[in-house]
């Protein structure tokens, strides 16, 4: 039985939320809350598995309530967003406070709740086996320096990245030497829940002068992948933004697929092009990783680096499948950091994973990876 505490300053979104869980066989409404004030309160009072969670609430907000839920009793949450940018940026900032994930309702969804009923009650089921450890916040301060140029890395043995003893710092700049440029190199990184508080921990490490663009597919809805890589911008080196079609793929940049789009790769002449399409969701996804690895390993063959952060299900498996084909390295990570580990578990058991590391050695892995990309 999952127990789940449900929080909104809307009584008509208080009865209904309660009664969508009411008619679930496998969860128990142990109570509901106004504000984020009586949240805490009976958080503590019920020890719910998942708490639902309004962002915008009177006497005080979703993330203020979040954060001293996160400070005092650490419980997975669901947040419950409007579609508007002052909502996603504010999501965005509650799944960086600890937040597991989050759905999206839009302005009438007050009278059809059938549109994130599907969605909010996977979510939750999923949130109930998550350990609190996973789920404290890991504040990241704003990069405040220029964006360094260019430099190559140095070259090192040719051998797969092994754990650092220690995690990298972050605003970390590789070292010069004699390695030719990795333009025609690419870093795709795939991800979904848990996944923006992952990649602000593995963006920020990267170095700025990064030889090579980036690309990220973070499932999320329109809207949210905007705040998400504007977010991002802010606390990385590296130039982060929300994909844009025929944009051009360029050294320390990544770029961030937009909601309710997939997002692949053309080549013409010797550079690289951002294609987005609103081809059908696979398993329900839009973007989907699965397309964005596979394209990129065709366009970047051997010189791809694929990584797999923490989420739900396995897209993924059959993009890392393709980089490794085409002989590309690839990377998961572990599931003692991943906050749900669905996707890295899928590929690593579909034996296309050449290395495993937690989530604070992946930036690590990802430059020596490059490293041992400008020996080959």
């Amino acid at each position: 039985m999952i127990r789940v505490l449900v929080v909104d300053d809307s009584a008509f979104m208080r009865k209904v939320l309660s009664d969508l869980f009411k008619a679930e066989s496998d969860f128990e409404v142990v109570d509901v809350a106004r504000n984020g004030v009586e949240a805490i309160e009976k958080v503590v009072q019920h020890s719910p598995d998942v708490v639902t969670l309004d962002v915008e609430m009177p006497v005080l907000d979703g993330l203020s309530a979040l954060e001293k839920i996160m400070a005092t009793k650490p419980t997975p949450v669901i947040m419950v967003s409007s579609l508007t940018k002052a909502g996603a940026d504010a999501t965005i900032r509650a799944l960086s406070l600890g937040a597991v994930d989050f759905v999206a309702k839009t302005a009438g969804s007050i009278s059809r709740i059938d549109d994130i009923a599907r969605d909010l009650l996977q979510k939750c089921r999923e949130a109930k086996g998550i350990s609190p450890k996973r789920l404290q916040a890991r504040e990241i301060p704003p990069f405040t320096g220029s964006k360094p140029k260019l430099v190559i890395p140095a070259a090192t043995p040719t051998s797969m990245p092994v754990p650092a003893t220690k995690p990298p710092s972050v605003f970390t700049t590789m070292t010069s030497g004699d390695i030719p440029p990795l333009n025609d190199w690419v870093v795709a990184i795939g991800t979904s829940t848990g996944g923006p508080r992952a990649l602000q921990e593995v963006l920020p490490r990267l170095p700025g002068n990064l030889p090579c663009p980036a690309i990220v597919v973070q499932h999320m809805p329109p809207g949210f992948t905007k705040s998400l890589a504007d977010r991002l911008n802010t606390l990385c080196a590296l130039t982060v933004k929300e994909a844009e079609d025929n944009d051009r793929l360029v050294a320390g940049t990544v770029f961030v697929a937009p909601g309710d789009f997939h997002l692949t790769i053309r080549k013409e002449g010797g550079s690289s092009f951002v294609k987005l399409n609103k081809e059908p969701a696979i398993g329900g996804l839009r973007p989907a990783v699965d397309p964005m690895m596979v394209s990129v390993a065709e366009a970047y063959g051997a010189k791809t680096i694929g990584v797999i952060l923490t989420g739900m299900g396995h897209d993924g498996a059959k993009g890392m499948q393709a980089i490794k084909r085409l002989r590309g390295l690839t990377i998961a990570e572990d599931q003692s950091t991943s906050v749900v580990f669905g996707m890295p578990k899928a590929a690593i058991e579909a034996g296309v994973v050449d290395t495993v590391l937690p989530l604070p050695q992946i930036a690590d892995g990802i430059v020596q990876c490059l490293k041992r990309g400008g020996t080959r």
